[in-house]
C-alpha cells in the first residue's frame, strides 16, 4: 500500500456504499468507510489507470449523517459481517444516495428523467429481514460452530451472536443455533439454514429449512425437534435440490403473509421467491396499484408474477388479470393462491420463459390496458425490446394497441434504467414518475418503482 498525503473530500457514495473522491491527478478514488462531505486521508491499495481503491486512515471532518453503527458486527475490521455496508450512514440519508442513484441510472444509462420523483417508500430500519440464508460452519479445530452472514469480502463465516436486522426472536436464536448444530451427530454436513418468517394471526411463524448433505438419523431428529419445543419454529429438511424440501413433522401453523388493503392471504414454502420485508412489501404493492389506476372493466397482464404477490391484489380491482411467470411450479402455487383467495374466476396464469420474448409472442398474448412489471435482478429486456418493436413497426401486429401505463418494480437500477430507455426512447412512453424503495435499509441494495405512460 502506498501514503496518499493529500486530504480528500469525498462528494459521493457508489453502490458499494464506498465513498468517492478525486485526488489532485484528477484519478478517482473510492474509499471505504467514508461518507459524503468527510475530507479523509487514505492509503491506497489497488491502482488502476482510471480509478484507486483505498482505506481511509485519518479524517478531519466528519459528515453530520455519520452514526454510531447499532450492529456489533459491522465495520471494516476483520471479521466484520459482509450483510450490512450502510450502517453509518443515517438511515434518512441512505434513503436518498438510493434515491440519487435510481436518477442517476435512469438518466446516465437510459436517457431517461422522470417527470416526478415520488416520495420514498421507508419502514422499519431493524428486525425487518424475513427472508435471509445463514451460513453454518463447523470448525473442527477451535470445536465450535458459527451461524450467520459471510464476513466482508471473505467466505468464511462471521463470528455472530447477534443480527439487529434479524427479527429479535431469530436474532436471539443464533446462538442456540450454534449449540444445536454442535451437539448434532452431522454437524460438519451441515452447512446452510435458511430462514423464512410468515405469519398467523398477528404471531411470527418461523420456518427453518437445515440441508444437509448425509441422512441426519433419529438422534439428530429428535435433538431438532426438542428445538422447536423451546424456541417455537418449524424444521424443514433439505437433502438435495429445493424441490427436496419438506417438513421434518407435519402440522403446525401454515406459512403465509397478507396484504390486508386486499384481503388477500398468500401462502408460500419456505424455498419460494418472497420479499424478504413484509412491511415494505405491504406498502410497495399497495403504491403499485394506485399508481396503475386500473378499472373495473380493464384487462391487466402481470409480467414476472411470481406467487401472485401483485397478481391476485390487481384481481380485486381488474375484470380480469393474467399472471406470466417462468417457473411451472410457481404458476401451480400462484393458481393455488388465487383459488385460496376465491379470485381463480378472474384471474389466469401461464408459464413462459420471458427473457425469450418476441413481438408473436406477446401479441399472442393478446391486448391489455395496463402492465405491472417485476422482474429479477437481470430486468425486462426481452420484453422491453419486443414491445418497443411493435411499436416501431405496427405491421408486427395489425390492430393491436400497447397498454396506456405500465408500472415497474425493480430490484436493479440499472437494468430498470436500461429498459426505461427502450420505453421511452423507442416504445413512445413517458416515464411520469420514479422512486426509491427502501426494501433492505443498511445495504446498498436498491429497490425501485416507475411508471410509464402512452399519451
Amino acid at each position: 500500500m502506498t501514503q496518499v498525503s493529500e486530504w480528500l473530500k469525498v462528494e459521493s457514495l457508489d453502490l458499494e456504499a464506498q465513498g468517492v473522491a478525486h485526488n489532485e491527478e484528477g484519478k478517482v478514488v473510492f474509499i471505504e468507510g467514508a461518507l459524503p462531505g468527510e475530507e479523509v486521508q487514505v492509503q491506497v491499495g489497488r491502482k488502476k489507470n482510471n480509478w484507486e481503491q483505498a482505506a481511509m486512515v485519518a479524517m478531519r471532518r466528519e459528515s453530520s449523517q455519520r452514526v454510531r453503527p447499532g450492529c456489533p458486527n459491522f465495520g471494516l475490521h476483520a471479521g466484520a459481517c459482509g450483510g450490512c455496508k450502510m450502517q453509518h450512514l443515517h438511515v434518512a440519508s441512505q434513503v436518498a444516495v438510493k434515491q440519487r442513484v435510481l436518477e442517476d441510472n435512469l438518466w446516465h444509462l437510459g436517457k431517461v428523467k422522470s417527470e416526478m420523483m415520488l416520495r420514498p417508500i421507508e419502514g422499519p430500519a431493524w428486525g425487518y429481514r424475513y427472508r435471509a440464508r445463514l451460513s453454518v460452519r463447523y470448525v473442527a479445530k477451535k470445536g465450535h460452530v458459527l451461524v450467520g452472514f459471510h464476513e466482508r469480502k471473505s467466505r468464511y463465516v462471521a463470528d455472530m451472536q447477534v443480527c439487529k436486522v434479524l427479527p429479535p426472536r431469530v436474532s436471539d436464536m443464533l446462538v442456540p443455533l450454534r449449540e444445536l448444530i454442535a451437539s448434532m451427530d452431522e454437524r460438519d454436513r451441515l452447512p446452510q439454514i435458511e430462514l423464512a418468517i410468515g405469519e398467523s394471526s398477528g404471531t411470527l411463524v418461523i420456518a427453518l429449512v437445515l440441508r444437509h448433505l448425509e441422512p441426519l438419523g433419529d438422534a439428530d431428529k429428535a435433538r431438532l425437534r426438542a428445538f422447536t419445543a423451546q424456541y417455537d419454529v418449524q424444521w424443514w429438511l433439505q437433502p438435495k435440490g429445493p424441490d427436496t424440501v419438506h417438513l421434518l413433522d407435519e402440522g403446525g401453523p401454515e406459512l403465509a403473509y397478507t396484504l390486508p388493503e386486499f384481503g388477500i392471504v398468500m401462502p408460500f414454502k419456505p424455498t419460494d421467491f418472497t420479499q424478504v420485508n413484509h412491511h415494505i412489501n405491504t406498502a410497495l404493492v399497495g403504491r403499485a396499484l394506485r399508481l396503475l389506476q386500473v378499472q373495473p372493466g380493464e384487462r391487466v397482464i402481470d409480467w414476472f408474477c411470481g406467487l401472485g404477490n401483485f397478481t391476485l391484489p390487481l384481481a380485486t380491482q381488474a375484470r380480469d388479470v393474467l399472471g406470466i411467470e417462468g417457473s411451472e411450479a410457481l404458476v401451480a402455487r400462484s393458481r393455488e393462491n388465487a383459488k385460496r383467495n376465491g379470485l381463480d374466476h378472474k384471474t389466469l396464469f401461464v408459464a413462459r420463459n420471458l427473457f425469450e420474448m418476441t413481438p408473436e409472442i406477446l401479441v399472442a398474448d393478446g391486448q391489455s390496458d395496463r402492465w405491472l412489471v417485476d422482474p429479477p435482478r437481470e430486468g425486462a429486456f426481452a420484453l422491453s425490446k419486443a414491445l418497443a418493436d411493435v411499436v416501431q413497426d405496427p405491421t408486427l401486429a395489425p390492430g393491436w394497441t400497447p397498454p396506456r401505463r405500465i408500472v415497474y418494480v425493480s430490484c436493479n437500477p440499472a437494468t430498470l434504467a436500461r429498459d426505461a430507455g427502450l420505453l421511452v426512447n423507442l416504445a413512445g412512453y413517458r416515464c411520469t414518475s420514479a422512486g426509491a424503495v427502501n426494501m433492505f435499509p443498511h445495504t446498498s441494495h436498491v429497490e425501485s418503482i416507475a411508471v410509464f405512460e402512452r399519451d
